[in-house]
This record gives structure tokens, C-alpha cells and sequence, in this order.
């Protein structure tokens, strides 16, 4: 879709239609920066019809395990990041299951990849269901603003997580994943685990060794384009035993854990950093095992943090 909206925005350009393209790339000159300010989201496109027969599909659902008062600003670490982030995408950028009204006075803000906000349209489309830049401009904007009750949504795992969205496996990065923590301490911030059960089992993905060539390949995109490309495959639209891009209907609880507190640290010191990492990493495994046999987990399969 952000490459249409490009191509659909350049072409223009040499068609009668011209000028539209021309008046869109001057808002866009004086509008650059807006996804690193909070973005600007539409309350019309977080309760679009469509996002509650996306929920219904699979179906998607939110747990809510604890209050989060909204008098305090939240960073949630949501896992794993799928190929699509689909259950992530409803339960914090619509209101198709809920959100406002289970977390009353909290503002959520899923971050992602600053590229995707330099492409024409999408941007757009992006910001109005709330979503924001994950630079660290955009997320100090969003934590320093005076109105509390702020929840950063950040992907931990990022992009390379997906070239491990094997169905039935829970894998996720974080061993080495300490910038939401150090992000936290700045603004005094609670950290919140998230975890999404079925996420991964919504597309069947190809998986390659790591000394492979294609592994290879795939490293070197993410490392300069920020994205892990890899082959995956869904249903089609007529039959769910032939190949499409079509997600398989499998059901995606996205359970939001208990916050640590976290002390503001204008200046965090590696210590404090890894303290609370552990404790986030902690945290984030038990959440898992409390919920998992009730969402379609085996008791013997237990989550796995790279």
C-alpha cells in the first residue's frame, strides 16, 4: 500500500491531474515533520466499520489483567511483532476491541519505522488511526507532553522478530533490546509487557538456516532498509487449502500484564538500564505463562527470548 501511494502520487505528476500532485507534495514539505509531534489521529478512522469485521475474521480480542491509572505515562512492549503485527495494529490503533474503554483515560500511540511516514498518503492513512514515528524525537515528544495517561506502543522485536513468526513457536527479541527501558527511565515512564497468542499463527512463513545465502540476503535489507523481508503465504480468498495472501483465521488475545514502575532518570546509567530490563524480561515471561494454556498453549512450550 505505501508503494502505491507513491507511485500513485509520481505518476500524477504527468497527467492532467498534475496539479493535485504538486499541492499534496507542498503539504507534504510543511507537514514533514509531524509524525515525530504526535501525529494527527482521526477519531472517524479509529472507529471505521471495517477494523470491527477485521476483529471479528479472526477473531481478535483484548485482556485486560490489571488498571493502569491514567494519571502516569505508559511504554508497552508489545511481542511478538508477526509478520503483520495485526493483533498489535487493532487493539492499539482502533477501538474495534475496546481500548478507551477498558484503559479509561489512557492515549495510545503505536510507533513505527520512521521510513514509512516519508511515503505520500500512507503517512496519512497511518497517522489518523494514531500511529507515530519510533524515533526517539517522536517518543520524547509523546512522553513530555502535560496531559498524562500517554502509552507508547513500541514492537520490540522490530522487523527482524518476523523471520521467526513460525506458528505454534513463541520467540522473541529482546535479550538485547534496552532503548524502550532507557526511554522509560528518562521520562519516569511504567513499563508494560504485552503478549499477542496466535500472532504468529496467522501466515505459515519460510524459514532459512542462518548460514544460508538467503539469510544472508535478508540481514543485509534489514541492517540499510529496516525491514526483514521473507517469504510467507496465507489461504486464499475461495478455499483455505490453496496458497493466498489471505491471513488464515486463527485467534489473536492480546493480554496487557501488570506495569513496572520506574523511576525518572534524566540520565540512566547502564545499571539502572539493565535492572530494569530484567525485570521487564521477567515480567514479560511470566505473562506468558499465566495466560498460555488458556489461549491454545501447551503447558510444555515455553516462551523463548533471544
Amino acid at each position: 500500500m505505501g508503494l502505491s501511494s507513491f507511485l500513485l502520487v509520481f505518476s500524477l505528476l504527468f497527467t492532467s491531474l498534475w496539479s493535485f500532485s504538486l499541492l499534496y507534495l507542498a503539504w507534504l514539505f510543511l507537514d514533514w515533520d509531524t509524525p515525530n509531534r504526535g501525529g494527527r489521529r482521526s477519531k472517524w478512522m479509529k472507529n471505521w466499520t471495517v477494523w470491527k469485521h477485521l476483529r471479528d475474521y479472526y477473531p481478535i480480542k483484548l485482556v485486560k489483567t490489571v488498571e493502569l491509572p491514567p494519571d502516569r505515562n505508559y511504554v508497552f512492549g508489545s511481542h511478538p511483532h508477526g509478520i503483520m503485527c495485526t493483533g498489535t495494529f487493532c487493539n492499539f490503533s482502533t477501538e474495534s476491541t475496546g481500548f478507551s474503554q477498558k484503559f479509561p483515560g489512557l492515549r495510545s500511540s503505536l510507533v513505527a519505522l520512521d521510513g514509512l511516514f516519508h511515503l505520500p498518503i500512507y503517512r496519512d492513512y497511518l497517522m489518523s488511526s494514531g500511529m507515530c514515528s519510533v524515533s526517539r524525537h517522536s517518543l520524547d515528544f509523546i512522553l513530555s507532553q502535560r496531559r498524562r495517561g500517554q502509552a507508547v506502543v513500541i514492537m520490540i522485536g522490530g522487523a527482524h522478530e518476523s523471520l521467526y513468526a513460525l506458528s505454534g513457536e513463541h520467540r522473541v527479541i529482546l535479550q538485547n533490546r534496552k532503548g524502550f527501558v532507557r526511554l522509560a527511565l528518562r521520562h519516569g515512564a511504567s513499563l508494560v509487557p504485552v503478549y499477542s497468542f496466535g500472532e504468529n499463527d496467522i501466515y505459515r512463513i519460510k524459514v532459512f538456516a542462518k548460514d544460508s545465502w538467503q539469510y544472508l540476503c535478508q540481514s543485509i535489507i534489514k541492517k540499510y532498509l529496516g525491514f526483514a523481508p521473507c517469504i510467507f503465504w496465507g489461504r486464499s480468498l475461495f478455499s483455505a487449502n490453496s496458497w493466498g495472501l489471505l491471513p488464515f483465521p486463527a485467534p489473536i488475545t492480546t493480554v496487557v500484564g501488570r506495569p513496572i514502575l520506574v523511576p525518572q532518570s534524566l540520565l540512566p546509567t547502564d545499571e539502572e538500564v539493565d535492572h530494569y530490563h530484567m525485570l521487564y524480561m521477567k515480567a514479560l515471561e511470566q505473562l506468558f505463562e499465566e495466560h498460555k494454556e488458556s489461549y491454545g498453549v501447551p503447558a510444555s512450550t515455553h516462551l523463548i527470548i533471544m
